[in-house]
Parts: C-alpha cells; sequence; structure tokens
C-alpha cells in the first residue's frame, strides 16, 4: 500500500507503522501466500511525500508504489479542502477558488491519468465526492463546484474504463476530521445534528469500511455509482 502526505511525514510514518503492525499480527501463525506478498523488502505500506495539485507528483507516486509492490490494484483519490470561511461567490477572490480546484479536482485529474494507465485488469479506482457535490452548499460554491465535478468525472471513467477496471464515488456528509473541526467546534454541532437523520456526524472509519468495499470482489459488478455515506443528509434539504 501507498499512502501519500504533504507536510506532515511524522503522521504519514505513524501510518506505516500501525499498518505494517496489523498486517504482522494478521500474519502470526498463519501460511504466507507467495501472491499476497508485501511487496519489496517486506513492506506492507510506504508513505510517499507530494503536493497532489502537481502532475510530475502524481506521476513519481504511482512509479513508486508500483517499484515498490510490483503491481497497482487499486487508486483511492482522497485529498481535498473545505475552506470554513464562508464566502459568496461575487465576493471570491480568483486565489481563493483556483485553489480549491487545484487541491479538490486537478489532484484527481492527474492522479488519475497517472493510475490507469498502470491499474492491472480487474482493478478499481475510488474517488471522494461530497454531499455539497450533488446538492450544492451555498458559500461554499468553489468546494460544490470541485466536488460536483468529481462525480462527473467518475460516471466517464465509468464508461471509458470498463470492462477493465471500475470506477465509482463515496459521498460523505459531515465528517469528524480536521477539515470539518471548525465547523463542527463553532456551537453549530447540533444544528448539523438536526440535518442528520441518524443524529450523528461520521467518523473517519464509516468512509474507509465503503472504500474498501468499492475496492473488493464484492463490489465487481458496480461501476459509475456514487455511494452516499453520510447518515442520510443528502436527503434533507
Amino acid at each position: 500500500m501507498g499512502i501519500t502526505y504533504r507536510t506532515r511525514r511524522a503522521d504519514a510514518d505513524a501510518v506505516v507503522r500501525d499498518i505494517a503492525e496489523a498486517a504482522k499480527e494478521k500474519g502470526r501463525g498463519k501460511r504466507r501466500r507467495p501472491e499476497r506478498s508485501e511487496g519489496e523488502a517486506g513492506r506492507v505500506c510506504i508513505a510517499i511525500q507530494a503536493d497532489l495539485t502537481e502532475r510530475s507528483a502524481n506521476e513519481r507516486i504511482v512509479e513508486e508504489t508500483t517499484r515498490a509492490f510490483g503491481r497497482l490494484d487499486y487508486f483511492v483519490a482522497n485529498a481535498g479542502i473545505w475552506p470554513a470561511e464562508p464566502i459568496a461567490l461575487a465576493e471570491m477572490p480568483e486565489d481563493h477558488w483556483r485553489r480549491t480546484v487545484a487541491t479538490n479536482l486537478d489532484s484527481v485529474f492527474y492522479g488519475c491519468r497517472a493510475a490507469i494507465p498502470a491499474l492491472a485488469d480487474g482493478g478499481s479506482i475510488v474517488i471522494i465526492s461530497s454531499t455539497a457535490g450533488q446538492r450544492g452548499e451555498g458559500f461554499h460554491a468553489d468546494y460544490a463546484a470541485t466536488k460536483g465535478g468529481v462525480i462527473s468525472m467518475v460516471k466517464s471513467l465509468a464508461v471509458e474504463l470498463g470492462p477493465r477496471l471500475t470506477v465509482n464515488c463515496v459521498a460523505p456528509g459531515w465528517v469528524d476530521t480536521e477539515m470539518a473541526a471548525p465547523a463542527l467546534e463553532s456551537g453549530d454541532r447540533s444544528e448539523i445534528l438536526e440535518a442528520i437523520p441518524l443524529r450523528r456526524v461520521a467518523a473517519a472509519e464509516d468512509i474507509a469500511g465503503p472504500i474498501v468495499f468499492l475496492c473488493s470482489a464484492l463490489a465487481r459488478h458496480i461501476t459509475g455509482e456514487i455511494l452516499n455515506v453520510n447518515g442520510g443528509s443528502v436527503l434533507c434539504g
């Protein structure tokens, strides 16, 4: 497995260690099968520093991952920003718009373009969108537009790449992460919960499970779909 980070090297290294330890625990007492090799030097995960808004960085990620593990089976595009400050479109600075587009949409374009030729037949692409990409989000038009663009890209790629690859999208609502912290900790949490039928904010694990599902054989006949993982909030206006 290859993961990426931009600046937080210590956090990325901690994830690599956790994944390696989990693999070690799972493998104890079991005979290792050659077809599930952990890759070069017995590694199960590597961390790659990169700015995903750059074309060359995405190409390097694919090259380093395939070099380390011999093949590429899945590609998950999860990079994104949500500028917390509400800004009306008529007042939005151009650099604000460009930064959101570069991080949320250009990175997906560069990542998919680099990964597609390297992905093994039968592999999967999963791209992370948002509830906002389906119904819009006032005063965050930059974010909603990029996430809507991701959804259209998923549907287009599903047609382009079938039957060789499946391409799907996971669309979270509110997730308890650093990105959403400014809104969740500002006193608006009760209002946010009222708009979620399940009355809870998702944990990161709630999003990870559906991603794993879409990369598994259980989802082999699913492509071009938007899997909403938002507690039903997409149903509420």
